[in-house]
């Protein structure tokens, strides 16, 4: 096996020494955009997009960084166990197309995913080569810590090794899809009009079928209801990047899903936070003017992306992985008549058998009732207002608790299982559990501290053959999909002022996380309307929407405002939309979070049925 190591570097930036320009149109696909995503679809768009130069596998973010590192301190794998299958459906037909594999899913431990690739090769007969780009700390080893790095270490990859397969550790996700058109497009690190435009293709793209149509399909809203036949047949995206910045999204011909000016707007908008400063460690984005135009069914040309007024970030964001306490949980269903008031009452069962042993634990514990009100924010026109119908069929009882030591863990999921016996009737399907729970601190650090190595070994099995890839040889679909025609929507009209009704009949969008804070999107169906919207839509509106979610219990409470909220409204012009983050709502992030919708992601419709009243 032939091994190059290369020297270490900090992350302070140094320019390239005269760019070549590799090409000039470069064309990259994203064929993963979360660690459990689907790698057939990354499969079709290897059989069916000519010319493709790049794949990226985006499969890292907070949640599965924090997941590695705990497995790997339990004496597991810190990378994704699941290179082994990707590369085993990939690698045959990606060598065959020349298509240059890049991909996160080193997480931790991206050496250990480097020679887990090597021995998949090796046992399918290919010499290739495979390159890791990934940060040099002790720190990584002994906590886990983990820096965003930007494009630059695998753009020198590129450069020195022409691999087949770069693997890298927490490389930013735009980052990932930017150095391709970095190497290939001649371009330099302070060119930040382009980078720009590359960094912001990268965000489109990282997310995968979410541009396409994924994520998006909603039945029941006229603007956003397709077959579900339609939405199977979903395509990964993929983008034609120019030396000039110039941008076309697409997704496959004759594929499902959709790609539209609506689509992109959703993404261009998730977990974007300020718009006017985008931060990457390449480059920081304006988004504010940026534009979508439909060229065709699966074309949409992107403009208007340029560097905030500060271009470059001095620093660059760390995650550190710190104890947050014990996880403790339970669940419980009831049905029928009074299921709801038996749900409540093993609520407050429980609630008390715990004080009786532990009484300083009680307010770290919270509840919901699954088909009741587990997402905490109702349906209807009065926020706070939440139904206590009876009969619900059935219903099912959580509650979470977050605890500074093992013993009350422990304690609290004792008493949530004597319900069996000392609870309400009817109730059954009991689970319970308990674990340790980390929380990543982020944290602004030196780029002279921050340290970056590549390698790069190649494969030499000792059976080479020309494999030919049976995959490649699928038959392709020669006739056209008739897809279920799409429910017509209704022709745009002005809504009169003084009209009551849900915001989804005025707007659609889409939320995510970034730690604490939760970004949702609201586009208008019809751009005009953002005048009324931001009338509608302001700090105060936004706090009393999201106020139940600091409900701890299944009864109905009315919460004032919590301290610690903040609420920042952007609109963004280009596309004529608001984008709106509140900090410090999601208990905590998706790490140690007691809620059910750890991330926030439900929060968009919930807060798309308010009724609102426009002016």
């Amino acid at each position: 096996m032939e091994i190059q190591i290369d020297e270490v570097q900090n992350c302070v930036v140094k320019l390239r020494e005269n760019p070549r320009r590799n090409k000039e149109k470069v064309i990259i696909a994203c064929g993963a955009g979360f660690a459990g995503d689907r790698a057939m679809g990354a499969l079709k768009v290897l059989q069916k997009i000519n010319k493709l130069d790049y794949l990226i596998l985006e499969c890292l973010a907070e949640r599965t960084l924090a997941d590695r590192y705990k497995i790997m301190m339990s004496g597991g794998k810190g990378y994704d166990p699941k290179i082994k299958e990707w590369m085993s459906l990939l690698l045959p037909l990606a060598i065959e197309r020349g298509v240059c594999i890049i991909t996160n899913m080193g997480a931790v431990d991206p050496l250990g995913a480097q020679k887990e690739v090597l021995n998949t090769a090796a046992d399918l007969g290919f010499k290739i080569t495979v390159s890791v780009a990934h940060e040099l700390s002790e720190e990584t080893l002994k906590t886990g810590s983990c820096t965003y790095l930007g494009a630059a270490p695998i753009v020198y990859c590129l450069e020195k090794y022409k691999p087949n397969i770069i693997i890298t550790s927490r490389i930013a996700d735009a980052s990932l899809f930017l150095a391709p058109m970095v190497y290939e497009l001649g371009w330099n690190w302070n060119e930040y009009e382009l980078l720009a435009k590359g960094a912001l293709t990268g965000h489109l793209l990282e997310c995968g079928c979410q541009l396409t149509g994924g994520y998006f399909m909603h039945p029941g809203d006229v603007y956003r209801d397709f077959s579900f036949e339609k939405l199977l047949e979903v395509s990964l995206p993929f983008a034609e990047i120019d030396y000039k910045g110039e941008i076309h999204l697409l997704k496959l011909e004759e594929s499902g899903g959709e790609i539209s000016f609506n689509t992109c707007a959703q993404q261009l908008l998730y977990e974007i936070g300020d718009p006017s400063c985008y931060i990457t460690p390449d480059v920081i984005i304006d988004i504010r003017d940026v534009r979508f135009d439909q060229v065709s069914e699966n074309r949409v040309f992107c403009t208007g992306a340029k560097p905030s007024l500060i271009s470059f970030p001095e620093k660059l964001l760390q995650l550190v992985p710190t104890d947050c306490g014990w996880k403790g949980w339970g669940e419980i269903s009831y049905g029928g008549l009074g299921c709801i008031k038996r749900a409540q009452a093993a609520e407050f069962l429980v609630r008390s058998w715990i004080n009786e042993t532990f009484p300083e634990i009680g307010d770290k514990i919270m509840a919901y009732i699954i088909g009741h009100n587990s997402l905490k924010i109702p349906n209807g026109e009065d926020p706070l207002a939440i139904s206590n119908g009876e009969d619900c069929g059935d219903v099912r009882l959580r509650m979470d608790g977050l605890f500074e030591q093992e013993k009350h863990a422990v304690c609290f999921t004792q008493e949530f299982m004597a319900l069996y016996t000392n609870g309400p009737a009817g109730g059954g399907g009991i689970s319970t559990g308990h674990k340790k729970e980390i929380i990543l601190h982020k944290k602004l650090v030196e780029r002279e501290n921050i340290y970056w190595q590549t390698n790069s070994k190649q494969t030499n099995p000792s059976n080479p053959h020309h494999h030919t890839s049976t995959i490649s040889k699928i038959t392709k679909q020669s006739s056209k999909t008739n897809f279920p025609k799409n429910p017509t929507a209704p022709i745009q009209q002005k809504i009169p002022s003084g009209t009551k009704l849900p915001l989804y009949k005025i707007a659609h969008g889409r939320a995510g996380d970034k730690g604490n804070d939760l970004n949702f999107s609201l586009i208008p169906h019809i751009s005009t309307d953002i005048t009324r919207l931001k009338k509608v839509i302001t700090v105060n509106w936004v706090k009393i929407a999201v106020s139940p979610l600091f409900n701890l219990s299944t009864f109905c409470e009315k919460r004032e405002v919590m301290e610690g909220m903040e609420v920042e409204i952007y609109e963004v012009r280009g596309i004529s939309s608001l984008n709106v983050v509140v900090r410090n709502v999601l208990d905590g992030g998706v790490n140690c979070s007691r809620r059910i919708d750890r991330h926030g992601k439900t929060l968009s419709d919930l807060i798309l049925c308010q009724v609102v009243v426009l002016p």
